[in-house]
C-alpha cells in the first residue's frame, strides 16, 4: 500500500523535473541557406555576456540609420512585435554587446521577443548586438 502512494509522487518529481530542465535553443535556418556559408562556425559560437547569439539566421544585419551610440550606449531600431514593420528604439543592455571584432562588417542585432501577447509587461529585449562600422 506504500508503494501505490509513492507512485503519483514520482510522477510529479519526474514531471516537475522536465519543466525545469532548460532548453537547448535551436537556430531559424529552416531553408539550410546558411549551412555553407563560411561564416557559419563563427556565427554557431558567437555570444554576448547574456548569452549565445546562436546563429546568424536568429539575428540580421541593421542599416547605418537604424542604430547609434548615444551617451555611451548604443540604441537600435528593431521592430516592436516580431515580423512586424512597426519599429521602435531599443537601448542594447551592456551584457548584449559583442566584444570580439566584426568580421561581418555590418552592425548585426539579435532581438528577443516575449512569448506573450503585447501589453503591460511586455519587454522586448536584445540579446546580442554586433555595431558595425557606419560606413
Amino acid at each position: 500500500m506504500l508503494v501505490v502512494c509513492w507512485i503519483p509522487l514520482i510522477g510529479f518529481i519526474a514531471l516537475m523535473g522536465l519543466w525545469l530542465m532548460p532548453l537547448t535553443a535551436m537556430g531559424r535556418d529552416l531553408d539550410g541557406r546558411y549551412a555553407t556559408s563560411p561564416l557559419k562556425p563563427r556565427f554557431d559560437q558567437l555570444k554576448s555576456r547574456a548569452g549565445p547569439c546562436c546563429s546568424n539566421a536568429d539575428g540580421y544585419v541593421v542599416d547605418d540609420a537604424d542604430w547609434q551610440a548615444k551617451n555611451g550606449h548604443y540604441w537600435v531600431r528593431v521592430p516592436k512585435v516580431a515580423d512586424s514593420k512597426d519599429m521602435i528604439w531599443v537601448e542594447v543592455p551592456d551584457e548584449a554587446v559583442i566584444k570580439e571584432p566584426n568580421k561581418v562588417g555590418r552592425t548585426m542585432v539579435w532581438p528577443v521577443y516575449p512569448a506573450f501577447e503585447e501589453g503591460e509587461g511586455y519587454h522586448l529585449w536584445i540579446r546580442c548586438f554586433m555595431p558595425g562600422s557606419m560606413t
